[in-house]
């Protein structure tokens, strides 16, 4: 198993310098659901709920959650990001949150991409609490993460 890079040699955490790594253009996807009642569809779909239109919300929200990723999670670095696109879709069983998230950068844009679709799914959570008792939040997961080479 190879060593961990956010622990130093006396095991305490560290986060790691990634000076001397190329600057690419790196791009992640993250998708994940939440259950809803039917109930709690319908009022979505009808734009009905309370706290106002809960798809245009939650991306918001998306977005603003990959915004400040590296002041949620301690070890992360702060990163140039320069595209973070979320969409929150209406399904049969609740709703699905997809995130996409791209940078110039020396590490890796997938935590923006988890906390965006994380950020949405609370907010739903948050917006619909008072009519539905039965959520769940899951199969939250990174699709994808890519870096390539500025010309």
């Amino acid at each position: 198993m190879s060593q961990l890079s956010h622990i130093d040699t006396d095991g305490k955490a560290k986060m790691v310098d990634v000076a001397a790594k190329a600057i690419q253009k790196r791009t992640a996807k993250a998708t994940g659901h939440i259950r809803l009642s039917e109930q709690t569809r319908l009022l979505i779909k009808e734009n009905n709920m309370k706290k106002g239109d809960v798809l245009t919300i939650a991306e918001i929200a998306g977005i603003q959650g990959a915004k400040r990723t590296s002041d949620l999670i301690p070890l992360c670095h702060p990163l140039q990001i320069t595209k973070v696109a979320v969409k929150a879709t209406l399904d049969e069983e609740g709703v699905q949150v997809h995130c996409e998230t791209r940078c110039i950068g020396q590490t890796g844009i997938e935590m923006e991409a988890l906390t965006g679709v994380n950020i949405a799914l609370l907010t739903i959570y948050d917006m619909c609490k008072a009519v539905d008792k039965s959520m769940e939040i899951h199969s939250v997961k990174l699709l994808s993460k890519t870096k390539e080479d500025l010309e």
